[in-house]
């Protein structure tokens, strides 16, 4: 199989390329030369903002697949898939399940309300109307039975550039009491960014089309294994403080944001960060390892890293203040190895 992934160099398009290669898949990239792309591909250089940023792909003799994952304006998306029509056989788009309408209830699928104001040649505005735009882009080149919108939920594992995880594995590591956001057996939902690139390679070859939520089951983790699998895995004299979901928001910490992957339960971000139905994905195929290799593997690449994950420029830093923390602990918030 021959794939084209534009920008292929950081966290999922990294893993795409990486699984694709471990196929014997033939893998090119076109990136913008600011991170080394795995080796073993055939690598070119475009900017994809600038008039001539697709020039490099001129001459190419085409592919079976393309695979972008496109953050920011869908005219780039639709200015790519345009030149690409009629040369790849199918377009991935690696979207996001924040194109639904906010907030879909527990148990959403595919057919969920989506976002409203987005469009094919928009510049940027917001995460989730731009990509439902790059979706939207996709279709119009390519047409439905073409396209593959991939809407992937919470992603986890090596390379990640948003720095959830690695925050949680930096904090532990420094050891001492950890406030810990509970319930302790709360389920969470994630997928390993290197499934989801499985999946996506399959989807190639099953010649998949249309949208499919992709993250791993309901509750294939909950809080409290991720958060004692960090203490295992790190080896830390950390000893995690179960606190209330209600003492955390009354500290004034941000779900999702302040407490990485936490959104307290009932409210309705939790229902839709937590709670999509992903059958249509499972009946495709989607294996998901279990987290304990997730933050294991995550934890081999940080160290190897020195302890500091990259970091994308148009995503805010996460993670809680330590001042915060400790005035929340001294104040009696968390029991050791209680379940809130």
């Amino acid at each position: 199989m021959r794939l084209l992934v534009l920008g292929g160099t950081e966290f999922a398009g990294r893993a795409v390329v990486e699984a694709a290669l471990a196929r014997g898949w033939d893998v090119t990239v076109l990136h913008r030369g600011r991170h080394p792309p795995p080796p073993g591909v055939r690598s070119l250089h475009g900017d994809r903002t600038a008039p001539d940023g697709l020039a490099a792909l001129a001459g190419e003799p085409g592919w079976d697949a393309v695979v972008d994952t496109w953050s920011a304006a869908p005219r780039v998306v639709l200015d790519a898939a345009r030149l690409l029509r009629g040369r790849a056989g199918r377009y991935v788009y690696v979207s996001s399940c924040s194109v639904y309408a906010w907030a879909p209830p527990a148990g959403y699928t595919e057919d969920a309300p989506l976002v409203a104001g987005a469009a094919a040649d928009a510049g940027r505005t917001d995460y989730a109307r731009d990509k439902r735009g790059g979706e939207l882009a996709a279709i119009e080149a390519f047409g439905a039975q073409d396209s593959l919108l991939v809407r992937a939920g919470l992603l986890l594992g090596p390379y990640e550039n948003v720095g959830r995880l690695p925050w949680w594995l930096n904090r532990i590591a420094r050891g001492g009491p950890v406030l810990a956001p509970g319930p302790r057996d709360l389920p969470l939902q994630y997928i390993d960014v290197r499934d989801l690139a499985e999946w996506i390679l399959d989807g190639v070859r099953q010649e998949l089309a249309g949208p499919r939520t992709v993250i791993g089951p309901r509750g294939l983790t909950t809080t409290g294994e991720l958060l004692e699998t960090c203490v295992r895995v790190t080896g830390a004299a950390a000893e995690l403080r179960w606190t209330d979901p209600e003492a955390v928001l009354a500290a004034g910490i941000e779900p999702w944001t302040g407490l990485p992957v936490w959104v307290p339960p009932g409210s309705e971000a939790y229902d839709a960060l937590h709670g999509a139905d992903v059958s249509a994905a499972l009946a495709t195929g989607l294996r998901c390892r279990p987290v304990a290799r997730t933050v294991a593997d995550t934890w081999d690449w940080l160290r190897g890293l020195g302890g500091v994950a990259p970091q994308r420029p148009d995503r805010p830093p996460v993670g809680l203040d330590p001042t915060v923390e400790a005035k929340v602990l001294a104040a009696g918030g968390g029991v050791p190895g209680d379940t809130p």
